[in-house]
């Protein structure tokens, strides 16, 4: 029989939900099976008095906000390149907390019954309701957010991925610090052969907010999209992809400054580099048709 898959976890925090990020670190102690290793990414904030030194708790501060993706790249680094030291790494919100104790073992298990599993994305439930937003339910169907299935992309902040990913296809893109950037290794991901599946009997529990709490969101929201679009779609693909949501956003009617924001990021997206373009094989670009997301909305 071979060994247990080695699972790490990686929270990253701005050091404002002390109490959240000690309640998400107890449930993560108490998972089955063999310890989960967990860091901790300070963005910019000591961790002294916010992390309890603890067996299999390490702790990296760094001296200035990375973003959301730069932040969980460098706690990814500290399992070693890519992450090797383990098998899997769980991310998770700091004022998240795992519902189950054994959504360690569920991911041990469905990794090693299924090689070419990549991502799990986990079902976020608020705390107090047990309502699921349709927004974390990541695919277009999201009416049943009890259902499981495979799916073409993830939840940045409830996940666990195959350390072999960022192996073969790099890390989460850090230019992006905010949005999009888990479709963007989802993409990458989908195009190297891996597979992805939405669980929904593998919880965060984290309460319900609206994304636009972030000053930034409009601006790094429509910035992002163009980016995503410039760094993995087919030619021909991108101004399919980026209209669709011009016209999107439109429907939806922001706010004045909320669309005054959201093309100055458009326009950031089309004259700032975005970093290295790999269009995905048009193999995969009907491959996540047929999973029931098509890569122009």
């Amino acid at each position: 029989m071979s060994a247990p898959l080695r699972v790490g976890a990686v929270i990253i925090t701005m050091g404002n939900r002390p109490e959240e990020l000690k309640a998400l670190l107890d449930s993560v102690a108490r998972q089955e099976g063999d310890p989960v290793e967990v860091v901790v990414v300070g963005q910019g904030v000591e961790l002294t008095g916010l992390v309890d030194p603890a067996p299999g708790v390490r702790t990296v501060e760094l001296p200035e906000n990375l973003g959301i993706p730069g932040g969980r790249n460098v706690g990814i680094e500290a399992f070693g390149p890519a992450g090797r030291d383990v098998d899997v790494l769980l991310f998770l919100d700091d004022d998240g907390l795992l519902e189950r104790t054994d959504t360690a073992e569920l991911c041990r298990r469905a990794f090693a019954e299924d090689p070419h599993l990549g991502i799990i994305s986990f079902r976020i439930a608020d705390p107090d309701t047990g309502a699921t937003q349709r927004r974390h339910v990541p695919r277009l169907r999201a009416s049943d957010p009890l259902r499981s299935s495979r799916v073409t992309t993830f939840l940045g902040g409830a996940n666990a991925v195959r350390t072999k990913v960022f192996e073969e296809v790099g890390a989460l893109p850090a230019e992006f610090f905010y949005a999009h950037e888990e479709t963007d290794l989802a993409w990458r991901a989908l195009d190297a052969g891996w597979l992805i599946d939405y669980r929904a009997d593998m919880v965060l529990l984290h309460p319900t907010t609206a994304p636009s709490r972030h000053a930034v969101y409009h601006r790094m929201v429509a910035r992002n999209r163009v980016w995503l679009a410039r760094r993995n779609l087919p030619a021909p693909l991108v101004p399919v992809y980026v209209g669709v949501w011009l016209l999107l956003t439109l429907l939806r009617k922001p706010s004045a400054p909320a669309l005054k924001a959201w093309f100055g990021g458009f326009k950031e997206g089309w004259t700032t580099p975005c970093g290295p373009r790999r269009p995905m094989r048009w193999r995969t670009v009907w491959r996540l048709t047929r999973l029931g997301r098509p890569p122009v909305i």
